[in-house]
């Protein structure tokens, strides 16, 4: 690796935001699935929370790519589970609270919104929205500001929307630069992690990695760990979701 090669990583990796992510309930589109990566890699969110709860939607052998993610699977982690309470919970445990996009008396503006501290944003469905499940499940809701006729925007557009007004409050906060929220010892594991998986072209991350009750504890990002391909092909001989990102 060459040595400007090597700082861009480095500067990737110092304006990682390691306590703010995203959950997408029951997306179906890989289009937005991708560009959900892409705007979650712009402002530092290094792993995403995918659930699946409805029938046509499970065992979807969540697959990602390069091409409409821009590469963006390289650096991220995505976990899939198909039990929304656990999923939910793993969230909380990592990220103390979640928000949901949600259109109704009790919402709260986006950029009313607080989001310097740890979050999770949830966004739901794109004919649906957020289930009403996961909106019992979440610490508050929010919604983008309109004044069109149309009342929702695509699901990938609004995570970009409020992923860069969080970019904005932690730019301010000085996040981004002047007190990076990894310590140079999580740098220095990360970068680790990342060169290895270069070395390795990174295929393994081409799968989302399945989370149930029994699985172990989630690892934070900067930390290493064994990257396989979690869906055997005779189980998912034909994913749904197999993109070519």
């Amino acid at each position: 690796m060459n040595l400007e090669r090597e700082n861009r990583i480095r500067a990737v990796i110092r304006q990682s935001q390691p306590d703010l992510t995203v959950v997408l309930e029951n997306i179906f589109d890989p289009l937005n699935i991708s560009a959900v990566l892409r705007s979650c890699d712009a402002v530092g969110v290094r792993e995403v929370f995918v659930v699946y709860t409805e029938k046509y939607l499970t065992k979807r052998g969540l697959k990602v790519g390069k091409k409409t993610s821009g590469g963006a699977f390289k650096w991220m982690d995505v976990y899939v589970f198909e039990d929304l309470d656990e999923c939910i919970r793993r969230v909380r445990e990592r990220y103390g609270r979640v928000l949901a996009t949600c259109l109704g008396e009790s919402s709260e503006s986006l950029y009313a919104l607080d989001l310097t501290q740890p979050t999770a944003l949830l966004f739901g469905n794109e004919d649906e929205g957020i289930s009403e499940e996961a909106l019992a499940l979440a610490d508050g809701n929010f919604l983008i500001p309109q004044v069109g006729f149309t009342e929702s925007l695509n699901v990938s557009v609004a995570c970009a929307v409020s992923l860069f007004e969080a970019r904005r409050q932690r730019a301010e906060k000085g996040f981004y630069d002047r007190q990076p929220l990894l310590d140079a010892e999580q740098q220095e594991q990360l970068y680790a992690r990342w060169e290895i998986m270069l070395k390795e072209k990174g295929w393994q991350r081409r799968y989302a990695i399945p989370v149930n009750k029994d699985s172990a504890p989630l690892l934070p990002v900067y930390v290493e760990r064994a990257e396989h391909a979690p869906f055997p092909h005779k189980l998912r001989p034909n994913p749904q979701t197999k993109f070519d990102l």
